[in-house]
């Protein structure tokens, strides 16, 4: 099954009901590409990077955004490696969306 963003399934199955590929979870909402600082066993940290503007001094300041999100089994995720994560609804306290895709190494 693909999504509706354009990311085809992975070939490895798997049993997670939390799965946006093999399971019931449906991705809506907005998606980051961010790299994964730490893992877990089914949750990953995903960071990325933005820039704001700051009117006082007419410059733009870098910031950071880290989130948690759900790792389905079938995707083989590493720290460093380069995801898309997809929002959906709340898994648990802190985690509100889900990888997507691996994007880069």
């Amino acid at each position: 099954m693909a999504l509706g963003l354009g990311v085809e399934a992975p070939e490895k199955e798997c049993e997670d009901k939390n799965c946006p590929f093999h399971g019931s979870l449906s991705v809506r909402g907005r998606t980051f590409e961010g790299i994964v600082t730490s893992k877990n066993e089914k949750t990953v940290t995903v960071k990325w990077q933005y820039h704001h503007y700051v009117p006082k001094y007419e410059r733009y300041m870098r910031k950071n955004t880290k989130v948690m999100g759900h790792c389905p089994p079938c995707l083989d995720i590493e720290v460093g490696d380069k995801v898309m994560i997809g929002e959906t609804r709340p898994i648990s306290k802190g985690k509100s969306f889900v990888v997507v895709e691996k994007t880069g190494e």
